[in-house]
């Protein structure tokens, strides 16, 4: 972070515990305490192998290349390998391996159960585009556990704009997204917007992965399908607080595109986005959606200035 000026922890600190920011959880998230040079296999998974770490994008791509003698010469984007896998083996298959791969029990890290404390001050919408249940998993294990919904987006090649709402302590319903009857301010919601792994279900969970998946969630999107109406007005007047994203991540910019244009969300409203390790060009194109990116920070680091603030006599603790 040198050079740079340090994000707003008071501010972002104090809109969390009201329950007025939505932390975004991206792929750097879920790595945990795993070190840079660390491979996420011990040995081969799904070969009687050991899992020890969730995968990056590119590895989880690299993983599937290998699995379906992906063209050698071609690049390697996770959305292109998917789909060139679903049209090999068929999308059973794939979901099959992600269930596999995303069942892996890794430990919550420090921001998923910063989140869970927050919420027994308000509920909280987060919103996750990873499709392990490490947030899951610390709501479930914290003390005292705290209640949350869950809206998964679906992704049958069926479905007009349907999500997976699992009520809690209830059976999981699928509703269209219009349909939606949540209230926000009674429990957190925890909005699987790419989907998810489920240790349930059959068959196991949904993917936003391919590159047809994401153009039809991004269609859905351009027809207010994709995202619930329920999450329409904090969509409109909260700050997002981006977890461990990287900045390359043109899907998601595409997103924002379309809450900025779609739900009309005020130019005004100042994002803030952490551990984005980003290019010039990157961190302009996010400052233009009104994202403020503060580079080089670990989320681990960025969760123990929200623990501690400078003030800490006179903060109170979630």
């Amino acid at each position: 972070m040198s050079g740079q000026l340090p994000p707003p922890y008071g501010q972002i600190r104090d809109q969390l515990l009201r329950g007025q920011v939505i932390p975004f959880l991206g792929a750097g998230a879920s790595f945990g305490s795993r070190k840079p040079k660390e491979t996420w296999w011990r040995t081969a998974p799904g070969d009687d192998g050991d899992i020890a770490f969730l995968p990056t994008a590119s590895e989880l791509a690299d993983f599937l290349a290998t699995k379906t003698s992906f063209p050698a010469d071609e690049s390697r984007e996770l959305a292109k390998v998917a789909e060139y896998f679903s049209a090999v083996n068929g999308s059973t298959p794939l979901k099959q391996w992600l269930q596999d791969i995303f069942s892996f029990k890794q430990a919550s890290g420090p921001v998923h159960k910063y989140l869970a404390e927050v919420a027994k001050k308000a509920p909280l919408l987060i919103v996750t585009t990873n499709y392990d249940d490490l947030i899951e998993h610390a709501f479930d294990t914290a003390k005292p556990q705290q209640p949350y919904d869950t809206v998964i987006h679906v992704t049958s090649p069926k479905a007009g704009g349907e999500v997976l709402w699992h009520p809690y302590g209830k059976t999981p319903l699928e509703v269209l997204g219009k349909d939606l009857l949540i209230d926000l301010s009674k429990i957190t919601v925890i909005y699987k917007m790419h989907g998810g792994m489920d240790r349930s279900s059959n068959p196991p969970g949904q993917y936003v992965i391919t590159e047809d998946d994401y153009i039809d969630f991004l269609t859905r999107m351009t027809k207010r399908a994709a995202i619930p109406n329920a999450f329409a007005d904090p969509f409109q007047s909260r700050p997002f607080l981006f977890l461990g994203y990287g900045l390359h991540d043109w899907n998601l910019r595409v997103v924002l595109n379309r809450i900025d244009k779609e739900m009309r969300r005020p130019g005004e409203i100042k994002s803030w986005a952490i551990e984005a390790l980003s290019k010039p060009l990157e961190k302009k194109l996010w400052e233009q959606r009104n994202v403020n990116v503060f580079d080089g920070l670990s989320l681990d680091e960025f969760v123990d200035k929200l623990r501690t603030p400078p003030d800490a006599s006179s903060a109170v603790k979630p």
